[in-house]
């Protein structure tokens, strides 16, 4: 059964983190681009991933307080709405540093930055920064710890059945070592994987065929 479906154009899927903190999802654009609003009970909110349809992301930001705009990694896909969310909410724009020269380049938002190994706090959240360089220089995903389950926002770099898209044998090697190293070695079985596109997945249920990833090299 699907982990946290939601159709393009759909309602969005409410996730409770913790006692504290809930995750929004919501599916927009072409391309099916998950974008996902943490959400406090109390203080500001942040938004990952502005990738399209910036009236459907108001919608699901109502009348919150955005604090940040935080964007997985600079393909276009992922900040078509960037640069007018950030004009609507004033929030702060951040992404992994190695992106943010491109993503400036592609949407005019001038980043703050942050990396592998970051604690970025914003109210009551807190998010664990993990860089996993492959499907981009400075693709980034989002641990937050919740209870009884955490959950981690992988954008593009970790899907059900397989990492992300590489350029090639050096870039695909890369990527699966950083995910090995950082996600499936540290996080529990029962952590929540929450892609850039579809349904979400679980540590658990990936880990068995991280052989057959690296066999097939994709």
């Amino acid at each position: 059964m699907p982990l946290y479906h939601v159709d393009p154009g759909s309602e969005a899927a409410l996730i409770r983190v913790n006692n504290n903190v809930e995750l929004i999802k919501v599916s927009v654009g072409t391309m099916d681009n998950n974008a996902y609003l943490i959400h406090p009970d109390t203080g500001p909110a942040i938004l990952v991933d502005a990738a399209a349809e910036p009236e459907r992301l108001k919608a699901v930001i109502g009348d919150d307080e955005v604090g940040a705009v935080i964007t997985t990694h600079r393909h276009s896909d992922h900040t078509g709405a960037l640069a007018e969310i950030i004009a609507t909410t004033g929030a702060q724009p951040w992404c992994g540093a190695p992106d943010a020269e491109a993503i400036e380049a592609a949407t005019g938002v001038t980043c703050r930055t942050i990396w592998d190994g970051d604690l970025f706090r914003l109210g009551e959240i807190e998010l664990d920064v993990i860089g996993l360089v492959g499907h981009t220089r400075g693709s980034i995903a989002l641990r937050l710890r919740g209870n009884p389950n955490d959950h981690v926002l992988t954008g593009d770099s970790l899907f059900p059945g397989g990492v992300g898209k590489t350029s090639g044998s050096r870039e695909f090697e890369r990527l699966y070592n950083d995910v090995c190293m950082k996600i499936f070695a540290p996080l529990a079985d029962t952590t929540i994987i929450h892609p850039g596109h579809g349904d979400a997945t679980t540590v658990g249920e990936e880990r068995p065929n991280l052989p057959l990833w690296h066999a097939r090299g994709w």
